[in-house]
Order: structure tokens, then sequence, then C-alpha cells
């Protein structure tokens, strides 16, 4: 799992060990993307009542992951353009720098599931598909 965790982007030797230590080794621990994801704490909260609809971030989850996971998020900014074009929507549609990592964060720790899953390596073209869809037509 180590090789897949350091193709992920964003993710150097420090922050993979953290993630791996956190997440644990046990191949059938979650699951599925949404088990590991309330796991992480980067998965939303929404309360919906009839006329009101409000999104909260979780309180109650394990600390570290979710610190090495919103490092991770900012540290793929830089590294993965499907990272930055879907942060940068998130901003345009009004999120702050907050909301929008840990909506990237949340989308990263999706993708990671998936690469561990079939045991495969990050790939930019098949986790950000819009994104290259974008460029290939532009």
């Amino acid at each position: 799992d180590a090789r897949i965790l350091l193709s992920q982007p964003g993710l150097g030797a420090v922050l993979a060990a953290r993630v791996l230590a956190e997440f644990g080794d046990d191949p059938d621990r979650y699951t599925d993307a949404r088990a590991r994801k309330n796991y992480a704490g980067t998965a939303p909260i929404t309360r919906a009542s009839g006329t009101r609809r409000i999104v909260l971030a979780r309180v109650a989850v394990n600390k570290r992951l979710r610190d090495a996971l919103y490092l991770q998020a900012f540290a793929a900014l830089g590294v993965s353009p499907g990272a930055r074009a879907y942060y940068d929507a998130h901003r345009a549609r009004g999120a702050t720098h907050h909301q929008a990592l840990r909506a990237l964060s949340n989308r990263l720790v999706g993708i990671l599931h998936g690469c561990l899953r079939h045991h495969t390596p990050y790939d930019e073209a098949t986790a950000w598909p819009s994104q290259t869809d974008q460029k290939i037509a532009a």
C-alpha cells in the first residue's frame, strides 16, 4: 500500500506514513469509500428541514488523520491540475478556502479508496476525467 499512497498527489513519505498508520492496513476495514470518508472526517454532515439546508464539518473524528488529509489537499493544489481545478470550482461557487480544501480532501480520500481497492497507483486522467476532457477540448 505504500507504493499506492506515495503515488497520491500531495503525499510525501511523512504524510503517506501518517495516513497509512491512521487508516490501518486491513483491506476489508472499510466497506466503501463513504465509510473511509466518514472515518477520516472529510465527509460533510448535511442537515435539512423543510426550508433550510445546512452543511457542517464533522466534529468527532480522528484529528491526526483529518489534519494529514487537509495538508495533503493543500499540497495537492500545487502538483495536480485536477485538484486545482476542483478547488477553484468550489471557490467560484462561494466556498471559503477551508471549505474548498475540505471538499478536495474528501474527494482525494475517495480516490485513495479506489486506488487501494483496485491495487493501482494514482493516475491524473482517471482521477479527474472532467478536467482532462476540458483540456482536450481546448
